[in-house]
């Protein structure tokens, strides 16, 4: 039976709102979505339940506006601004000598029980890292394997406890309930990293409105998760400032003039000026170098960018991001982010990358501010799921795809002759004798005989 996934990813700037479906054999299919201003958030928490409940829910009603289906789960993201990531072990006997379920879950708790969960926080995930089966090397799956140990390394994330609380609140005041909540950074490297980055390791930083979550993914788990409250509308609150000019303006100078590079001064075609309005006399404007405008946005970003460097190098981190380093978000779409993050993380390889394209007739997801709410899908309608404890500590469970058999249709002819072939058959089995168990017995010589003798 499929089942029909409502994610919602709560953001610094916008709600995103995606209700989708999944047939089991890999296909996701949009039903829905909806898109509302963040209102009452900020920086991922809730500041007034009564207005994110409003947005929230204009959000959920025009996503739900186009389909009749009944909603099986609700995915809830969660930034990682009120976060915190712990390793954990955890070993269990292996009773009949094959690892089930039972076992992975087993040993997934024991690892659970094990860490030191601080009582503020809730546990959002237990990620494997790695299992072992008695003494042998690590494993990615040990289901169905034979021994008589199994050992597992975890990453859990844990969230403020009044956090997850606010936004259930605020889903609860918009007639919804919270299946299941997902680290924001977790969902974004899910949707943006291929299987090879996955393989060796990467890191992803996911630059929002008013936030920066940062994960170092590898294989299918998070080793480490941060947060720096920094974002796209820093920028445009340094230029409102510095240039004395409306928001309004200052977001429309950063989208349209935001430029990382160093600009060519003797090229005549290029623009030097911009007219810009003044806050508190917007009737008039007046001019402001250009130059003066990328230095302010280049400042705010390499000011981010350094924030998240000094993080990974004081996690230890730096070694466990072979494939380097991945950027998405509104603000990776600056001109000039991969140079800049290239001579910032000292020639560590840099890739802008846009979530995987879900094709659909409603929107389209190849947009970096996108990457959390496509990353809510995979994870929500994903068959091969990762053995992981989600937010309610149960045992994510995969799926088996339901192949159906092709139906054979039959012309009138094909019909005709299997008729004739099964009625041929039905005499042939009245004419042949056939062989009981007591002629068996006496071998084959007495069936030839009989034969022998109808000629």
């Amino acid at each position: 039976m499929s089942n029909t996934l409502l994610a919602i990813d709560i953001g610094s700037t916008n709600i995103t709102s995606v209700v989708a479906q999944n047939d089991l054999n890999g296909k996701v299919n949009i039903l829905g979505m909806g898109i509302e201003t963040s209102e009452g958030i900020n920086k991922g928490l809730i500041t007034n339940i009564e207005v994110a409940s409003t947005a929230i829910n204009n959000a959920v009603q025009n996503a739900k506006r186009s389909t009749q289906n009944n909603i099986d789960t609700t995915l809830v993201s969660i930034s990682g601004a009120y976060t915190k990531g712990l390793r954990s072990n955890g070993s269990v006997n292996v009773p009949n000598g094959q690892i089930t379920e039972n076992e992975i879950n087993q040993v997934m708790q024991m690892a659970l029980y094990n860490a030191t969960i601080v009582p503020e926080y809730d546990v959002i995930h237990v990620l494997p890292i790695y299992f072992k089966v008695d003494d042998s090397q690590t494993i990615d799956n040990p289901l169905n394997m034979n021994g008589a140990r199994l050992e597992v390394s975890v990453y859990i994330v844990t969230a403020k406890k009044t956090a997850l609380i606010n936004i259930q609140s605020a889903m609860k005041a918009s007639g919804l309930e919270v299946t299941n909540f997902v680290l924001n950074g977790y969902s974004s490297a899910i949707s943006v990293l291929d299987d090879e980055q996955k393989r060796f390791g990467t890191g992803v930083i996911d630059i929002g409105g008013s936030t920066t979550d940062f994960v170092c993914f590898k294989g299918k788990s998070i080793l480490y998760n941060d947060f720096i409250p920094v974002g796209s509308t820093h920028i445009t609150n340094d230029l409102s400032v510095m240039l004395h000019t409306p928001p309004n303006a200052a977001e429309m100078l950063k989208i349209k003039y935001g430029n990382l590079l160093n600009v060519d001064k003797d090229d005549d075609l290029a623009i030097k000026k911009v007219k810009i309005p003044i806050i508190g006399d917007e009737q008039n404007t007046k001019e402001m170098s250009l130059d003066s405008v990328q230095t302010i946005i280049h400042a705010r970003v390499e000011e981010t960018l350094m924030f998240i460097k000094d993080k990974i190098k004081e996690s230890g981190m730096n070694d466990s991001i072979g494939a380097g380093l991945v950027i998405t978000g509104g603000m990776s779409q600056l001109k000039g982010m991969k140079e800049l993050a290239s001579r910032i993380f000292d020639n560590i390889p840099i890739k802008i990358a846009n979530p995987t394209n879900i094709k659909n007739g409603y929107f389209n997801f190849d947009d970096p501010t996108m990457a959390t709410i496509v990353g809510l899908l995979l994870y929500g309608l994903d068959t091969n799921a990762n053995f992981e404890l989600d937010s309610n500590k149960t045992l994510r469970k995969r799926v088996a795809k339901i192949v159906e058999q092709p139906k054979i249709v039959k012309t009138q002819k094909q019909q005709t002759h299997a008729q004739s072939q099964t009625h041929e058959s039905k005499d042939e089995s009245a004419l042949l004798p056939t062989i009981s168990k007591k002629d068996k017995g006496k071998g084959m010589s007495r069936f030839w005989n009989k034969v022998s003798e109808w000629f």
